[in-house]
């Protein structure tokens, strides 16, 4: 091949090679944005939790409130951790991960609201970088409705199931709060509908008197 032949197959590897960059980029700061706003809603619902123990604490009941802070503390440190691919294996079991995401979600965001989690996870594997995303969206829907959807808090059931069919992975997260006045707004929602671009996933959302329901549907291979 001569060098002018090999020029324009130069410039179409180099623009390919630029595109893919600008597309890391963009999905990096995806993810930055995620976890600047993921931290600043949690840290919001955890100086909410610690004002409503220390107000209602007795004198005798100050030593519970601290063990309860800190247990809430290192719930947000599991939670972070596994919202975090850092070492993570290429391929990542969904069961126990999604359970453990719940089980920290819970102890860290629902139960001290009154808020109870139900969660029905199916066994399979997912590439971690897609798992992780996907754990982004599911975090994001619960303290969602977590801040929302249960202005008196009690009763309050949030229910997670995640299960595969039809050649894709479905992620409902479902409240029987008071339900969406309309559509997701705000930093949030805009966060959602990246990540559910980046691996491919649709949005569906429906909500009621009976609460509000919202479905990410995934390909199994995004």
């Amino acid at each position: 091949m001569s060098i002018i032949d090999a020029r324009p197959n130069d410039h179409v590897v180099r623009s390919q090679f630029v595109a893919s960059l600008d597309e890391q980029s963009r999905d990096w700061e995806l993810v930055l944005r995620e976890s600047h706003h993921r931290m600043k809603n949690t840290l919001t619902l955890l100086g909410a939790s610690v004002r409503r123990d220390f107000t209602r604490a007795g004198r005798g009941e100050v030593s519970l409130a601290v063990d309860r802070l800190e247990r809430r503390i290192v719930a947000f440190g599991r939670l972070y951790q596994l919202l975090s691919d850092d070492g993570d294996p290429s391929m990542v079991s969904i069961e126990p991960f999604f359970e453990n995401l719940c089980g920290a979600l819970s102890e860290a965001v629902l139960e001290p609201a009154g808020i109870r989690c139900e969660a029905a996870i199916e066994s399979g594997k997912l590439p971690a970088a897609q798992c992780h995303r996907l754990a982004m969206m599911l975090t994001e829907l619960i303290t969602n409705a977590a801040k929302h959807a249960f202005p008196n808090s009690a009763g309050g059931l949030i229910r997670v199931d995640l299960a595969s069919g039809d050649g894709a992975w479905l992620c409902t997260v479902a409240d029987n709060g008071i339900g969406a006045t309309g559509p997701l707004q705000g930093t949030g929602s805009r966060i959602l509908e990246g990540l559910a671009r980046s691996i491919h996933a649709r949005l569906q959302g429906e909500a009621g008197q009976g609460g509000t329901r919202v479905t990410i549907v995934m390909p199994a291979a995004a």
